[in-house]
């Protein structure tokens, strides 16, 4: 009996229990368009990790105090400073580099009119907006003469906007207060979005110095220097970060006096360490996800097992005829696999649409992240149902093969 004859059979077999086909492949069904839906958001996840990064602008190196490890193993305070920041910008200690943007970041209050805010103030430079590649939407940004005066000027990022005027408002030239001391609104951020690091829309930017010396001034070093929270470095080319990396490190332990026994006060990341890191964990989550959604593809599995044990019990006379008339073990075992594998492959088809439908909804969750639906997922969810219908029909069609013809005839 070749392959065609045992379709038509098995449809035909299936078509005389519309409604307990239907029930069995549910589980299929379910199972695929779980792992669909699951693992589209687990891509999704890693595409809008990458793009987080990719936004805050290129080839960048990421300059922090403190180790990531813990205790650096010394007393001190870890530090970072105005002289370091000034050091690393200077080319002839440190080649490669293309600019330096330095950040003093905390959390403040805010106040215009009734609305009271909380929200984070980062002291920058002219040279952050470029190096990490953000868009002013009105006014305009920090400037050097801005800097060099002290001067007590504001940035708004869009949701800070949001937050403290009404829809509509011209935010240009008005008067904000960030820990009581007054401040001039001068430019407002195009909307940036989220990141893994938190959005930079929820950000206010003021003049390096005037962060220092007015809002923060107890940012200071065991000698009285200015201190920084983070150091952006742009590198001139991707190959160059590991040696540029190497460069600066050496720098700030000469600069921070660390002996070779002593552990680093300070940390150097690289954009494709923090994207390869987040990499992996987001390919975990994915991996994780579409287990918990096999367990459906599993259950469904022990579905079609058992209704292909019914189906066998069901049909022990039909076998019995077959055999009879000279169908041999391997036509009844093809028989009962084909039936499975139709059960497994139409409702691996429909979990597809519903994989795509879930995927969809799932979509208008989420305003940032879009859950992406791969033909890799696709094919392998399908793979997996096809499996299981083979893997899950192999024992009641063996079962069925090894029936003798004469105790098949006797069955009632």
């Amino acid at each position: 009996m070749n392959f065609t004859e045992s379709l038509r059979i098995a449809l035909r077999a299936l078509l005389s229990n519309k409604m307990r086909a239907v029930l069995t492949m549910l589980g299929i069904v379910i199972g695929v368009g779980a792992v669909i839906a699951l693992m589209s958001i687990g891509k999704g996840l890693e595409n809008f990790i990458t793009q987080s990064f990719q936004g805050m602008g290129s080839n960048l190196l990421f300059v922090f105090p403190g180790s990531l490890e813990g205790s650096s193993g010394s007393n001190r305070r870890p530090e970072l400073t105005m002289g370091d920041y000034e050091a690393i910008a200077d080319p002839f200690l440190v080649s490669g580099v293309i600019g330096v943007a330095p950040e003093l970041s905390s959390r403040a209050d805010v106040v215009i009119g009734k609305q009271d805010i909380r929200t984070d103030i980062a002291g920058v430079t002219p040279e952050y907006l470029t190096i990490r590649n953000l868009t002013v939407a009105e006014g305009e940004f920090i400037s050097e003469s801005d800097v060099n005066a002290r001067s007590r000027v504001a940035v708004l990022g869009s949701a800070v906007y949001e937050k403290l005027f009404d829809e509509g408002d011209y935010p240009i030239g008005q008067t904000i207060k960030i820990n009581r001391i007054p401040f001039r609104i001068i430019g407002l951020m195009e909307e940036k979005g989220g990141s893994a690091f938190g959005s930079a829309d929820n950000i206010i930017y003021v003049p390096l110095t005037t962060a220092q010396t007015r809002l923060f001034p107890w940012w200071r070093s065991r000698r009285g220097e200015p201190l920084l929270s983070t150091m952006y470095v742009q590198v001139a080319d991707e190959s160059l970060m590991d040696d540029v990396s190497e460069q600066i490190a050496e720098l700030l332990r000469q600069r921070h006096r660390i002996t070779f026994r002593d552990e680093d006060d300070f940390t150097i990341i690289s954009q494709t360490d923090i994207v390869s890191v987040f990499g992996d964990i987001t390919g975990m989550v994915t991996v994780y996800l579409g287990l918990i959604a096999g367990i459906s593809l599993l259950v469904g599995g022990i579905g079609i097992m058992n209704i292909m044990l019914v189906s066998v019990t069901e049909r022990t006379r039909e076998i019995g005829i077959r055999k009879a008339v000279g169908a041999k073990r391997r036509d009844i075992l093809a028989q009962f696999l084909v039936e499975a594998m139709v059960l497994s492959v139409i409702g691996g088809s429909v979990g597809i649409s519903l994989g795509f439908v879930g995927s969809r909804l799932l979509a208008n969750l989420f305003e940032e992240m879009v859950p992406v639906v791969t033909a890799d997922v696709v094919i392998i969810s399908f793979s997996i149902s096809a499996a299981v219908g083979l893997l899950f029909g192999i024992y009641p069609a063996y079962r069925a093969a090894k029936l003798n013809p004469i105790d098949a005839l006797r069955y009632e």
